[in-house]
């Protein structure tokens, strides 16, 4: 069974940084696909940034939305089943609640339907 478990949000002064975890299990030796997406209040929910995770481990390739391209990084660690989202300056529109999901087969895009598996969503607030 998949699961996916956010952690790391919090409050922080603009300009700050945060980094927000993804516990990742119940994949195999396959390929699959890690997002990040958020929502604003009363707004869709959006795409931030994805990894794709090759034969179970091997980052293939990462993507970002263009509003946080140059700020944030996405990134995993095999040892310990976590993808990572480092979110660097911080701007108050970043405010959001932020889920991290999951593609399996693997997905090159950030279209919500493509993601099968959803975490519970931390929420990120950005003071000004």
């Amino acid at each position: 069974e998949v699961q996916l478990v956010e952690s790391g949000g919090g409050l922080v002064q603009a300009g700050g940084s945060l980094r927000l975890s993804c516990s990742v299990s119940g994949f195999g030796f396959e390929d699959y696909s890690i997002g990040w997406f958020r929502q604003f209040p009363g707004k869709e929910r959006e795409g931030v940034s994805y990894v794709t995770i090759r034969n179970g481990g091997s980052v293939d390739s990462t993507y970002y939305a263009a509003s946080v391209k140059g700020r944030f990084i996405v990134s995993r660690d095999n040892a310990k089943n976590m993808v990572y989202l480092q979110m660097n300056s911080l701007k108050s529109e970043d405010t959001a609640v932020y889920y991290c999901a999951a593609a399996r087969p693997l997905a090159q895009s950030l279209l919500i339907d493509e993601y099968d598996y959803w975490g519970q969503g931390t929420q990120v607030t950005v003071s000004s």
